[in-house]
């Protein structure tokens, strides 16, 4: 195994990509921990699918950073006896649809085996898992995932819409002592902002955050759909409608504390997921404020798929995926005069 290079200094804020964020979130936390190990398909000398994992092999070696089988269920098992045995695996899924073929070693091994040991074993692993639309890569890997998982106990489960979200929720999963599947979205990885490197830049998990302030109307999105949202707040700002923007960031745990204070001050809620809104995150935010008796003063909405799946055609892939149009729309109903 060659010797790791020193770890590199680490400085206030860089502008960095999406892709950047999420590649130098993995660098800090090997650098500064040995019982890191990064793992997947072509993760290796390929630098991933999507080029996040570039320059890891050669930096951290073969022992670190090593390729697979295609064979999820396989791989991600050997993540949790790793992580069960002294390791803080990273395993990368490279289309978060076939996070269906690990479905057994996520649900029933990775977030029951601490409650099943009665709390002697903790499970530190992270999945990163890569999906979303834009890309044409059809049906079968264009899924986000999201709420497949949502409610699995024992399982934390994050999405991230930001360069700086990446790098400090990702450095915050992999020390976490529980699985964490870390959910990234393939159209945002050439998105650039500002990232606050270091220590300081580490995001807890649960925790979301208010995109841009609005006292009309609330919207809560995810991944992809928060650019979106923001585009589609931008522009009805120009005829005077004001919109809070909400970025949940995290799944499960669902931080509805942040999302009850904004809709009890603007009195009107839109839900937006690249998912079917049936069975969807979205029915889990609006559910829990009409339990909490949140006074509504617009039914809420929601926004997601049609109920098939992701068309392979370009056309046809924008037309189902929610548009800063669509979202703009839906909240022109929302606030207008009743």
């Amino acid at each position: 195994m060659p010797a790791e290079a020193p770890a590199a200094p680490e400085v206030a804020t860089q502008e960095l990509t999406y892709r950047e964020a999420v590649r130098l979130a993995m660098e800090h936390e090997m650098a500064a921990d040995p019982t890191v190990l990064l793992f997947g398909e072509d993760v290796g000398e390929p630098g991933g699918p999507f080029k996040t994992t570039e320059g890891l092999l050669q930096r951290f070696g073969p022992n670190r950073v090593f390729d697979t089988p295609i064979a999820e269920n396989c791989f991600v098992g050997v993540g949790i006896g790793l992580a069960v045995t002294g390791f803080r695996p990273v395993v990368e899924i490279m289309f978060a649809d076939f996070l269906a073929v690990a479905m057994d070693a996520v649900v029933n091994e990775a977030a029951k085996y601490r409650f099943m040991s009665g709390g002697k074993f903790e499970v530190p692993l992270t999945i990163r898992a890569i999906g979303g639309g834009t890309g044409r890569f059809g049906a079968q890997h264009s899924a986000t995932a999201e709420s497949w998982f949502a409610g699995v106990p024992g399982l934390k489960v994050v999405a991230v819409s930001s360069p700086s979200d990446a790098y400090g929720l990702l450095r915050t999963a992999i020390r976490d002592p529980n699985p964490v599947l870390f959910l990234e979205h393939k159209g945002l990885y050439v998105r650039k902002g500002p990232v606050q490197v270091g220590e300081g830049g580490l995001i807890p998990i649960g925790s979301a955050r208010v995109r841009r302030e609005g006292s009309q109307a609330t919207v809560v999105a995810t991944l992809l759909m928060v650019e979106r949202a923001l585009a589609a707040a931008q522009h009805l700002a120009a005829d005077g409608i004001d919109v809070e923007v909400i970025d949940l960031r995290s799944i499960a745990p669902m931080d509805l504390g942040t999302v009850r204070r904004s809709v009890e001050k603007t009195g009107r809620l839109l839900t937006v997921e690249e998912q079917p809104v049936n069975q969807g995150w979205g029915n889990s935010v609006i559910a829990s404020l009409v339990e909490a008796g949140v006074a509504f003063k617009r039914p809420p909405r929601r926004i997601g798929l049609p109920d098939y799946p992701m068309p392979y055609s370009p056309v046809l892939e924008d037309a189902v995926l929610p548009s800063a149009e669509s979202i703009a729309a839906t909240m022109r109903e929302l606030v207008r005069p009743a």
